[in-house]
């Protein structure tokens, strides 16, 4: 197909623009052959004539699919030219953030001027062992490509890393040494990674400053080299420098600075050390203030220095020498500051005692009046004499400039020079990869002799760099067997030529230098004439004869002369160097130590930069008579010699490429210039890879991928089951033109635009077969629609003509209805009118009537009232008739009796002369006033009375009272008075009236009262029961609030209960992290144990090991997988006879200071690990010895103690009677001491024997019986306090054990003593316990006592109390009371805070002390050493049950029962044919057996080689599944029966009796069920780490590349890095080949009998495996992430779920470690829009981390075009959303992560007694009992 037909209408394509460089554009119409314009409309919305150039008619290029924007790999474009590969970059480093790109085998770095956060130690494991195209473009990537090929081809490596300054540079090296330290590891302890790394602080301040374009910038280039063994371990380094810019030390431009070395000193200036320096302000000296810009922003230069003498430390430069080295910086400052004074044209002097001068001969330790003399005269010699001539003020300026670089150079090479003594090993260097960072192509507005040799080099590293591309391109083809055809690329041997060959620039250049009166004008003359015209590279410039142009490789330059002979000599004066090595400063005369060779020509111009000299860690002798021959060397003859020598290097090794790219020269962070880009793209050779690429056949695809990708373009047909021919037989009709593709072994090879026309002819198919998809459904929807707006019609003709219908009836019904309104109406009209005029009529009648009646009522009124009139006059009248006759008649009787009165007077008065009389008449009145005084008592009682009723009226009742009191009084006067005035009784008798009128008046307000009181009681009562009412509402109110009180109580009760769930939960978080970091440190315990394995057979191999040959690693292999592969190649000689022997020089000597530190730790990290044990035993039992307790009752306590108590006194009573036995028998022994008396046949001895016989038998039961008792003492330690030390029980045992002689019975009498004593001791702490108890109840009784007083009293104040102030009152105490509550609660809460941050401190302080292991572990024992060799020491309480179901075996069989049992056992047999777990039964009953001998050295010995065979064997075969499987159940299971039988409580609930009687009898094996414990946690670590190396080649292409679903993803055009396949081809995994190796792990699991839990955390573990894999590479993989993507992993997870439902292992926890591979496929696939999907990406995605879901968002890329990009602004929103979620900033997933496994006690029902043992496991040896 022709290229122009591409040029259709809506084609875009680019156009050259003066601002961005390209500009897309759009065609409008077609373009035809012959066509001078094209009409495009751009981007901004305007349209334009674009001309062709009439001459090359060639057409703008076109623009590549969004498809294939955004590549990782620029060649995997289809068209390949200078606007893509800028577009690509843009868009990945503006939109994606990607900083890395490939260009085929050239990795582009742009600068992000930020820190990014993917350069961690987790990015280096991901990246570690991978392919460099199956990971996403990166350092780490080209980092372990040059490792690995190291390691599989034997070949040393480069990576060459280039750019302009401010672009990277040194970064990049960095990170690629960093990458190296951290695979490789070192091979000594001498940490020499970290010395590699702490070189570069060091060169960094003396060889990096400040420029316009970079604040650190390298001044210099360098070359590392960076050692490895045949284990390819790090063993040390070698750096070469090249062109120091030595020039910056004596001149800096506007804004830059000098090396950092001199600010660092300025700034530290003021530290004491520093004082005899005389330093000051920057400012203040001559060669650090002229850039005007002493200070960066944001470094500290104190800081920095701080660094800097910290890395010189670490590398072995001595404090001493370090400050040497600051003395000759100082003096270099002072010099600068030295000021020459003219005396003549031709003369200058130097001040007097000049203070500058005098500070530098100070430090310089120099003769003051010598250095000022040579600094203002110079000799000159010839054939006959020698003149010493001054020097004007200008030269001597020159030559003091000149000196201060001279200095500053040979200290430069000085420091090199030791750093690579530091870095340099003694062991053999095997291979090294060279990092090489160099300047770029530079060019500026003035070019001299430094920009024409790091010209010069480009041009070197780009012939090299084109014949390295040239080469690969050329193998390619041959691999494939396609017909060669020559590339034409561009060769740039002639500018080369034009450079260093004969009659060149540089050796016109060294000969002018050798011309007494050569100068630059005469020089360039001498260009012109040799090349000018002659050669094309070489041109002059038109306006200049001092100045020639060269066309380099990646633009024309033009380099002015002048300088270029002073600085290619690079003149010195002798005699000043002579002076300054004769200085008493001993340090100064090293660095000019070989000057007679380097005096001119080795430094660098004196204002470039120092030549390309290798510094070699050693420095060399050369002879003297050379001397001379290489002092007439000149800079650029040196140079080229060296950067020859770099080139040999480059070409002897396989180089890789990074060019770093600057992306603005104004360091703003990812701000993309076109303009900078494109002229560093263009200068450092990545478009010359991308016209290489696109000269050939750039875009290669396998068969399997085209026939993939383009199985649309084909008919049914045309499928062939050859994959090869189909695709040969559809390209050709594709594809016309068959010299647009090739046909190779397994790619199709496409010229550039091929794969976008394919891309465009798929494109037009899925459109087409769109549009019909398209087409069918709409006409599907519309009919659809149309149906149902049909129906809908329908529907809505029949409601509404119901509706019409009812809305007539409806009319009818109201028109009938209106006519009976009317009626009604009009009857109700006429009906109310005629009830108004009949109501009118009634009103008027009864008005007029009422009228009448009143009239007639007045008048009969009137008559009524005169009658009433008329009577109460006529009695008024009759009344005042009989009162004046009644007043008449009553005077008569008055004045009758007055005289009567007066007769009985006079008789008185006679009577009253006599006593008699008077008594009479005195008992008379005494009777009238007893009378009086009783009626007066009468009334008082009344009164009383009335009092008692009425209290408000007592006041009344008082008075009344006294009056009477005083009238009594009056009366009894008055009888006193009676003799002389009896005329007074007339009185009383009127007081008397009017007495009794007061009582009348008295009763009448008496009964008022009464009603008064009646009327307030009934308020009272009405008051009463309002008040009884509002108590009740009262009441109502408090219950409410008592409710809510209650509730709220509830709800805080509530809230601390959720707290403290929530404190559990986190406690048990804390316990997993804990079990976890132990389960870690028995990892690196074992590790540490293999290690000191391994150290030991080093040690023993190294006196007679054979030479090993170089064995082939295998290309995946990494060198860091995993921490125990270390030792593999020691371990391959294990079994190679040593037949040679080496030279006796050769050997190495063995480090016994080492071993011994070696076993000293060893035996230090056992005791640390037994106390850690022993703690944390205490504390777990504790824990079970609380719950214990609570379940215990005192009373059986007490009973036990009792029976002990008792059995104790009674044992103590027979030993007593033992004791005197005793005695008796020793005295007879002593009276009788003749021979005869103890021969054998004598009576004495016979008693004796007897005695002793009896004493014997007696001690046997005693015996029996102490250890009962024993048994029950350390039952009842263990129940009432933490489990004692294994000391005390040790020395009881052993006591137990020595009773076989005369002085046992005392032993056991102080034992049983001991045993007394902690009886009394446990029952005295008992009855303390219940005492305080006790107290402790009482006290709460007198408090709840106190409390219900006060709450009484708070009552009782509360009813006396207003109601108001009475619920108040209610409120307050309510409130007072929760308050007091709340608080104690708080209380606790805080109590068990301390409580849990104690623990955590604990466990931390435990974790710090595991943490301090090191290297060094117990030796490895072989089954003859097992015996004397134990693990540990370990304690055995014994026991005592019932012998039963045991296996016997004689102590000499033992090494026979391991090897059988476990070195040679083969697992699959044992478990297939016999039952699960029968080596851990046969184990367990040979321990019975050995319980039930009361052999504690036998028990221990089994056990002991038990242990160390299972190490044994999975240290021989530990990368075999099956037998770490195989090992870890029966480990577990013999673990569970030490449990089982064990006899305690807690184990034996499940078992039978016949079980419960096989139970251990003699021992405790307690610490060696925590031994079993920490074995089977090494194991299952080791099959973690087994599982994990056969999933981990599985996972990626299983999960990721595999097309589960096909047809759902196509495959992209890839580019020269090809990626792994898609596709499945014979030798990929896919998800069925993960699912058959899960199967087969369970299977293997379940027929060894693991336990079902073990197996469930096993199934967790690899479940999270693949998921944390699966997850890292996609989101390293920037093709992975795609919605087709997406729908392939969420389709494989949901495969995965299947297979955990079908082996019911849902339960177990693996599903939600996939959650987070979920979360990021259903990320893939959400839509990404609108605001609402960021809410709903936000909620949905939980278990992502922040960074971990912009970075997928980053990544996604469309596969189709039918697919569209995250926007950025959409990726920030999410950003903004995140901003306050608390998660870690990690990116990837840590893969390595094991969780903690626990092993639930799971009991065996199968019976010992019925296990047999089968004659293939050959232990014929031992038998059952």
């Amino acid at each position: 197909m022709a290229a122009s037909e591409l040029y259709t209408k809506f084609a875009r394509v680019w156009i050259p623009d003066p601002e961005e460089v390209w500009k897309s554009a759009e065609l409008i119409k077609d373009y035809k052959p012959g066509d001078k314009v094209l009409l495009l409309h751009l981007e901004e919305g305007k349209d334009l004539e674009y001309r062709l150039d009439p001459k090359t008619k060639e057409l703008p290029h076109l623009r590549n699919p969004d498809i294939l924007v955004g590549e990782n790999d620029l060649t995997a474009l289809s068209y390949l030219h200078e606007p893509a590969v800028l577009h690509n970059l843009r868009v990945r480093f503006i939109d994606s953030k990607l900083i890395y790109t490939y260009c085929g085998i050239v990795l582009v770095a742009i600068n992000p001027y930020e820190q990014l956060p993917i350069y961690g130690e987790d990015i280096i494991n991901a990246y570690s062992g991978q392919n460099m195209g199956d990971m996403d473009p990166h350092i780490f990537a080209v980092a372990e490509e040059a490792y690995k090929q190291m390691a599989r081809d034997e070949r040393n490596q480069s990576i060459i890393v280039s750019g302009e300054s401010g672009a990277g540079k040194t970064v990049s090296a960095k990170y690629a040494m960093r990458y190296f330290a951290t695979v490789s590891g070192s091979a000594s302890e001498a940490n020499v990674e970290e010395k590699v790394l702490a070189s570069n602080p060091i060169m960094e301040s003396i060889g990096n400053a400040k420029t316009t374009r970079n604040d650190n910038s390298s001044r210099f280039g360098k070359y590392i080299e960076i050692g490895f063994d045949k284990r390819y371990r790090i063993i040390g380094a070698n750096m070469r420098t090249y062109l120091l810019e030595k020039s910056r030390v004596v001149f800096q431009a506007e804004e830059e600075r000098n090396y950092h070395i001199f600010y660092q000193l300025c700034a530290s200036a003021k530290l004491p050390e520093f004082k005899m320096l005389r330093l000051g302000n920057a400012n203040y000296f001559h060669y650090t203030k002229q850039g005007g810009s002493p200070v960066i922003e944001g470094v500290d230069d104190a800081k920095e220095m701080a660094h800097t003498r910290q890395a010189c430390t670490l590398l072995g430069i001595s404090e001493s020498y370090q400050m040497g080295i600051f003395r000759i910086l100082a003096g270099i400052l002072h010099l600068g500051n030295v000021g020459f004074t003219f005396r003549d044209s031709d003369s200058c002097t130097i001040p007097p005692k000049h203070e500058p001068l005098s500070i530098f001969c100070d430090l310089m330790g120099v003769d003051y009046e010598e250095m000022c003399h040579w600094l203002c005269h110079r000799k000159l010699a010839t054939a006959t004499e020698t003149y010493i001539k001054p020097i004007s003020k200008l030269q001597a300026t020159n030559a003091r400039d000149a000196l201060a670089k001279h200095i500053y150079a040979k200290l430069f090479n000085w420091i090199v020079d030791h750093v690579n003594q530091a870095l340099h090993s003694a062991v053999k260097q095997h291979s090294f990869i060279g990092v090489l960072d160099i300047y770029g192509f530079e060019t500026f507005e003035i070019n001299s002799f430094e920009q024409f040799c790091i010209n010069y080099a480009n041009e070197k590293l780009q012939q090299q760099f084109n014949m390295h591309v040239f080469k690969l391109e050329q193998e390619e083809y041959m691999k494939e067997q396609i017909p060669w055809t020559l590339i034409d690329f561009y060769d740039n041997q002639p500018c080369i030529n034009l450079i260093e060959s004969k009659l060149g620039i540089l050796d016109l250049l060294d000969e002018e230098c050798k011309m007494p009166k050569g100068t630059d004008d005469t020089w360039a003359q001498k260009l012109y004439n040799t090349h000018l015209n002659k050669c094309v590279l070489f041109e002059k410039p038109r306006l200049s004869n001092t100045a020639f142009i060269i066309q380099h490789f990646a633009d024309k330059v033009e380099y002015q002369c002048e300088g270029f002979l002073e600085k290619n000599k690079d003149t010195v004066f002798e005699e000043q160097i002579r002076v300054l090595k004769s200085s008493k400063f001993k340090m100064l005369p090293e660095l000019f130590q070989d000057d007679e060779k380097t005096i001119s020509p080795t430094s660098a111009t004196s204002s470039g930069r120092t030549p390309l000299t290798r510094t070699p860690a050693k420095p060399t002798k050369g002879r003297p008579g050379q001397a001379a021959k290489e002092h007439k060397k000149t800079v650029g003859h040196q140079f080229r010699n060296s950067l020859h020598l770099l080139m040999e290097t480059l070409n002897a090794t396989t180089p890789h490429y990074v060019r770093c790219i600057k992306p603005n020269d104004f360091k703003l962070p990812f701000t993309f210039d076109e303009k900078r880009a494109v002229q560093q793209l263009r200068a450092c050779g990545v478009l010359e890879t991308i016209r290489i690429s696109a000269a050939g056949f750039p875009s290669r695809w396998t068969y399997q991928e085209f026939f993939s990708r383009y199985r649309v373009l084909m008919k049914q047909k045309d499928v062939l089951s050859d994959r090869k021919q189909t695709c040969k037989n559809v390209l050709e009709k594709l594809i016309v033109d068959k010299d647009k593709y090739q046909f190779g072994k397994t790619k199709i090879f496409f010229r550039a635009g091929q794969v976008a026309y394919l891309e465009k002819l798929r494109a037009d198919k899925l459109r087409a077969a769109c549009i019909r998809i398209q087409k069918t459904i709409r006409g599907w929807l519309l009919r659809k629609k149309y149906l149902r707006l049909r129906k809908a019609a329908i529907t809505v003709q029949r409601y509404v003509r119901g509706y019409q219908a009812r809305c007539y009836a409806k009319f009818l019904r109201r028109t009938k209805a209106a006519t009976i309104i009317q009626k009604y109406w009009r009857m109700y009209v006429v009906r109310r009118r005629y009830k108004i005029r009949r109501a009118a009529t009634i009103v008027l009648q009864s008005y007029l009537r009422g009228y009448l009646a009143r009239n007639r009522y007045r008048k009969i009124l009137r008559e009524h009232k005169a009658v009433i009139i008329q009577k109460w006059v006529r009695g008024w009248l009759a009344r005042a008739h009989y009162k004046r006759s009644m007043q008449a008649i009553i005077y008569l009787q008055c004045c009758f009796r007055r005289m009567m009165a007066k007769r009985e007077l006079k008789k008185l008065k006679i009577e009253a002369r006599s006593v008699e009389r008077y008594k009479k008449l005195h008992i008379g009145m005494e009777n009238k006033i007893m009378q009086l005084q009783r009626k007066v008592d009468e009334q008082n009682k009344d009164y009383k009375c009335l009092m008692e009723k009425l209290t408000n009226l007592e006041g009344i009742y008082n008075s009344e009272t006294e009056k009477l009191r005083s009238d009594v009084e009056r009366l009894q006067l008055s009888e006193e008075e009676a003799k002389v005035a009896t005329g007074r009784i007339l009185s009383l008798q009127e007081e008397i009236a009017k007495l009794r009128k007061d009582l009348e008046q008295t009763q009448s307000e008496k009964k008022f009262i009464e009603e008064h009181a009646d009327r307030y009681k009934q308020e009272t009562e009405q008051l009463v029961s309002n008040l009884k009412e509002e108590n009740n509402l009262l009441k109502q109110e408090k219950e409410t609030l008592n409710h809510l009180i209650v509730e709220q109580a509830k709800e805080m009760t509530e809230t601390m209960e959720k707290k403290l769930i929530e404190e559990t939960k986190q406690l048990e978080l804390d316990l997993n992290d804990e079990r976890l970091r132990y389960q870690n440190l028995l990892n690196e315990f074992s590790r540490l144990e293999e290690r000191y394995d391994d150290l030991k057979e080093e040690m023993t191999l190294m006196v007679n090991v054979p030479k090993p040959g170089h064995k082939r690693t295998d290309s995946t292999h990494s060198s860091n997988e995993s921490e125990y592969t270390f030792s593999s190649e020691i371990a391959e000689t294990e079994d190679i006879p040593s037949r040679t022997e080496e030279p006796s020089e050769k050997k190495v000597p063995l480090d016994m200071s080492l071993f011994l530190k070696l076993q000293k730790r060893v035996t230090e990290l056992e005791q640390e690990k037994q106390v850690m044990q022993d703690e944390l035993d205490r504390k777990e039992e504790q824990v079970l010895r609380s719950k214990a307790k609570e379940e215990e009752r005192p009373q059986i306590r007490g009973a036990e103690l009792e029976y002990e108590s008792l059995k104790r006194q009674e044992l103590e009573s027979e030993n007593k009677k033992l004791k005197n036995e005793l005695n008796e028998l020793r005295k007879a022994l002593s009276e009788k001491s003749a021979p005869e008396v103890t021969a054998p046949g004598a009576p004495a001895y016979r008693v004796l024997m007897d005695q002793l016989t009896s004493v014997s038998e007696e001690l046997d039961v005693r015996k029996e019986e102490v250890l009962i008792l024993r048994s029950q003492l350390v039952s009842q330690k263990e129940a009432i306090q933490p489990k004692n030390t294994m000391t005390d029980s040790t020395i009881l045992l052993e006591d137990v054990q020595k009773m076989k002689d005369k002085g046992e019975i005392a032993q056991a009498y102080i034992g049983l003593k001991e045993t007394n004593r902690l009886l009394e001791s446990q029952l005295q702490s008992q009855k303390r316990s219940h005492e305080n108890e006790a107290e402790a109840l009482r006290g709460e009784i007198q408090s709840l006592k106190e409390e219900n007083n006060r709450q009484q009293q708070l009552l009782a104040q509360n009813l006396q109390l207003p109601p108001e102030a009475r619920i108040e009152a209610s409120l307050q105490h309510e409130i007072t009371r929760l308050t007091n509550e709340n608080l104690d609660l708080m209380e606790q809460l805080e109590k068990q805070d301390k409580t849990v941050r104690k623990l955590k401190k604990q466990l931390k302080v435990f974790a710090k002390k595991i943490g301090e292991l090191e290297v060094g572990q117990m030796e490895n024992i072989s089954p003859g050493q097992i015996i004397d060799e134990p693990i540990r020491p370990v304690n055995i309480p014994r026991k005592e049950k019932d012998f039963q179901g045991m296996l016997e075996y004689k102590k000499d069989d033992e090494q026979k029962l391991v090897k059988n049992l476990i070195l040679e056992l083969k697992p699959r047999g044992v478990a297939v044919n016999l039952i699960p777990g029968l080596p851990a039964y046969i184990l367990f009953m040979c321990v019975r057996h050995a319980d039930y001998l009361n052999d504690d050295q036998k028990v221990r010995s089994l056990l002991t080689s038990t242990i160390n065979s299972i190490k044994k064997v999975l240290k021989k075969r530990g990368d075999d599944f099956e037998t770490v499987s195989f090992w870890l159940s029966n480990t577990c299971r013999f673990l569970h029966c030490l449990k089982q039988y064990s006899g305690e409580e807690g184990f034996m609930k499940h078992n039978t009796s016949r079980q419960n009687e096989h139970c251990l009898t003699n021992f405790d094996l307690a610490e060696y069920r925590q031994v079993l414990s920490d074995l089977a946690i090494q194991i299952y670590q080791q099959l973690v780490r087994v599982l994990e190396n056969i999933l981990q080649p599985m996972i990626v292409s299983g999960m990721l590349e595999h097309e589960t679903i096909q047809g759902v993803s196509g495959v992209k055009p890839t580019g020269l890095r090809k990626r792994t396949s898609s596709i499945a081809d014979e030798g990929t995994y896919t998800l069925d080949s993960i699912l058959r190796q899960l199967n087969s792990f369970h299977s293997v699991m379940c027929q060894h009998g693991m336990d079902p839990e073990l197996i469930k955390q096993v199934v967790k573990q690899m479940f999270y495996i693949v998921g944390a894999i699966t997850l890292n590479n996609l989101l390293l993989r920037k093709d992975m992430c795609s919605w087709s993507k997406g729908m392939q992993i969420r389709y494989n997870v949901s495969q995965l779920e299947e297979w955990l439902r079908d082996k019911n292992l849902m339960n177990s926890g693996a599903k939600e470690t996939l959650e987070p591979l979920i979360q990021a496929a259903q990320l893939l696939q959400v839509k990404k829009k609108t605001d609402e999907d960021a809410e709903a990406i936000c909620s949905m995605c939980n278990a992502l981390t922040t960074a971990q879901i912009v970075k997928v968002l980053n990544l996604y890329t469309p596969v189709n075009e039918f697919e569209e990009r995250v926007s950025v602004s959409f990726i920030r929103t999410i950003q903004m959303r995140l901003r306050d979620r608390k998660d870690s900033p990690q990116l990837l997933m840590d893969a390595k992560h094991i969780f903690p496994v626990t092993f639930p006690f799971n009991p065996s029902s199968l019976a010992l007694e019925t296990i047999q043992i089968p004659a293939s496991l050959g232990l014929g040896f031992i038998s059952r009992v």
